[in-house]
């Protein structure tokens, strides 16, 4: 009896599939009734360029780098001393 569920299940779900118009999601409803009376406005594909400093790199950026850079290479001399103190 289950594979007759399964196969019903598929049936329904390609019928569903070819379905000619499909609802749309709760969201894009929202969306759209907000966007009807309040359209939103051009979003640019790039930022300004006044929210970069002007061509360095910030403080926190340096900093952070350093500390990634500096936990890899202490997780890799680690690894290396393990290695190196195991009895073979």
């Amino acid at each position: 009896m289950p594979e007759q569920d399964d196969n019903q299940r598929e049936f329904d779900l390609r019928w569903a599939d070819r379905a000619e118009h499909k609802e749309p999601s709760a969201r894009a409803r929202m969306l759209a009734a907000r966007w009807k009376h309040n359209p939103p406005g051009p979003v640019p594909f790039r930022p300004d360029p006044d929210h970069r400093s002007s061509g360095r790199r910030s403080r926190s950026s340096l900093i952070s780098t350093a500390i990634v850079l500096g936990s890899v290479a202490a997780v890799i001399l680690l690894l290396g001393y393990i290695n190196f103190r195991a009895p073979y």
